[in-house]
């Protein structure tokens, strides 16, 4: 069986070059590969397409990458956290390609089951229309959307072993499974990490033929956008 595992983030993440497209994992701030996005910042990779669900807040996730002015693009559904992606959008600084949340989903996935486009009802008469080929399916409209894929994809998930097989825990899951899939080389980071064969064939989100790297991850500080309490 093949060992997997590399010694650190900036290992795992060592030929990651200028204008890569990478795919980002988690939900919100929930589940994003922390440790991979700082080997990033230290690397200092230039040019980057990030393709997730959000760009992070300010000082944390992709934002911090953002700040740096290493991506050149994000493909991404909800962006509303971030004051310096609307800096840097309204300045033309940043390329943005804004999808509608199940299609973003749904172009990961086809990108990892090798499906290159399909169509769907959302986004038809909005300005995520412009440009795309529309046809009619029993009298409703529908776009079609391309596939997504990435040349790495960077996830986290809660336990992994040296196979590379993932669980991942609760909101994180949402998007990781379908990158690990999508990308042409896929970066895990795990809380915990066990050998191979340690791990519950039935209770595995993502199988280890996805993962080409894996490591151990460590200081997680699992932030989440507003912590809203009630008052007393």
């Amino acid at each position: 069986m093949i060992n997997k595992v590399v010694a650190s983030a900036d290992e795992a993440i060592q030929d990651i070059q200028d204008n890569a497209v990478l795919m980002l994992g988690g939900f919100g701030l929930s589940g994003i590969p922390e440790n991979g996005i700082q080997a990033l910042l230290r690397k200092g990779v230039k040019g980057l397409t990030c393709i997730s669900n959000n760009a992070g807040v300010d000082n944390f996730g992709i934002g911090l990458m953002l700040k740096t002015r290493q991506v050149k693009k994000m493909i991404s559904s909800y962006v509303g956290e971030n004051a310096e992606f609307e800096r840097q959008l309204l300045s033309g600084e940043l390329e943005v390609e804004l999808i509608p949340q199940g299609t973003l989903a749904e172009r990961i996935r086809a990108g990892g089951a090798g499906i290159p486009a399909f169509f769907t009802p959302a986004g038809y008469g909005t300005e995520v229309a412009e440009g795309k080929e529309v046809r009619e399916f029993n009298g409703k409209m529908y776009l079609m959307e391309h596939w997504l894929k990435a040349d790495f994809a960077l996830v986290k998930a809660w336990k992994g072993d040296t196979a590379g097989n993932l669980i991942f825990k609760g909101t994180a899951r949402n998007f990781s499974p379908m990158m690990a899939a999508a990308g042409k080389i896929t970066i895990a980071e795990v809380e915990e990490l066990v050998p191979a064969g340690e791990l519950d064939p039935n209770a595995i989100h993502t199988p280890g033929i996805y993962v080409q790297r894996i490591f151990q991850g460590k200081d997680y500080e699992k932030r989440i956008e507003q912590r809203t309490v009630r008052q007393k």
